[in-house]
């Protein structure tokens, strides 16, 4: 991603990943020693979370911009197609999905759903997996929700159409709290 695609201004709204969807509510500065340092002060909406992130680290922590419609099909055309396989080990397993939950990338959200969900039809969830499935629910949601601008019911709706495709039903709200 070029610097130009990180330049965010006050009321965009963001994902920062892991944590959702937000919106820039302040940009400012402040000083450390000699030197400025410029931040984006987000409000991440689910948690009323306070997140400043400097600019330069933006980039690094995977702050994003909500995604557009033709990212949205890509998401709901993934998760049509038949599931691939899942590692055995559920430790290997976790870091896996882990590592593709801290990406930010709706897509690698949208996988870790899947396979949780895939891997649920044939043999219970851990603790840690079902906290994670409901973390990849709400950011899948949250996140389609605001790009088609409908409410959350609406994309639930069509996220249990688009799994049923290939035979796995999308969970309801609070199904995997642990």
């Amino acid at each position: 991603m070029s610097a130009t695609d990180l330049n965010f201004h006050i009321g965009d709204k963001v994902v920062y990943p892991n944590h959702g969807v937000g919106v820039i509510e302040q940009i400012g500065s402040r000083s450390a020693g000699a030197t400025v340092e410029k931040f984006y002060l987000l409000h991440i909406k689910a948690s009323s979370l306070k997140v400043m992130v400097p600019f330069h680290n933006a980039g690094s922590v995977g702050l994003r911009r909500v995604v557009r419609n033709g990212e949205v099909q890509k998401v709901l055309d993934f998760l049509s197609l038949s599931q691939n396989g899942h590692t055995d080990d559920w430790k290997d397993r976790f870091k896996e999905n882990s590592d593709r939950m801290r990406t930010g990338s709706l897509i690698e959200v949208a996988n870790v759903l899947k396979s949780l969900i895939a891997l649920h039809e044939s043999k219970p969830l851990s603790f840690r997996e079902k906290k994670m499935l409901e973390r990849a629910r709400y950011l899948l949601v949250s996140e389609l929700a605001l790009a088609r601008n409908c409410e959350e019911a609406k994309i639930e709706e069509l996220l249990t159409a688009t799994l049923a495709k290939c035979k796995l039903r999308f969970p309801e709200a609070g199904e995997f709290q642990a």
